[in-house]
């Protein structure tokens, strides 16, 4: 069964630094695109940052020069760096991967991330 596992979430004063992991079960995302979305209270789910199975990133102009992503060599975890951390940025934090021969996307259940000013 393929899975996505979000962690690294939490607290932290504004300025402060997160680093958001997820863990791929049952599967891996090798030529696959891989995301991150959040959803703060009220407002609709976001993309915050993207990672093409070619390497292309983009950023929500929000978090540019803040959040960086990445994944490891075994395509089965990925990451968002969080740096410099504003209250605005406080939301659940979504990852997403593309998995398996037809890059079916599967979603993550979420982490909290609240950033206190």
């Amino acid at each position: 069964q393929v899975e996505l596992v979000e962690s690294g979430g939490g607290t932290v004063q504004a300025g402060g630094s997160l680093k958001l992991s997820c863990a791929a079960s049952g599967g891996n995302f090798r030529g696959c695109g891989i995301a991150w979305y959040r959803q703060a209270p009220g407002k609709e789910r976001e993309l915050v940052s993207s990672l093409s199975s070619a390497g292309a990133t983009t950023y929500a102009d929000s978090v540019k020069g803040r959040f960086t992503i990445s994944r490891d060599n075994a395509q089965t975890t990925h990451y968002l760096q969080m740096n410099n951390l504003k209250s605005e940025d406080t939301a659940v934090y979504y990852c997403q991967a593309g998995m398996g021969f037809n890059c079916f996307y599967y979603w993550g259940r979420g982490t909290q991330v609240t950033v206190s000013s």
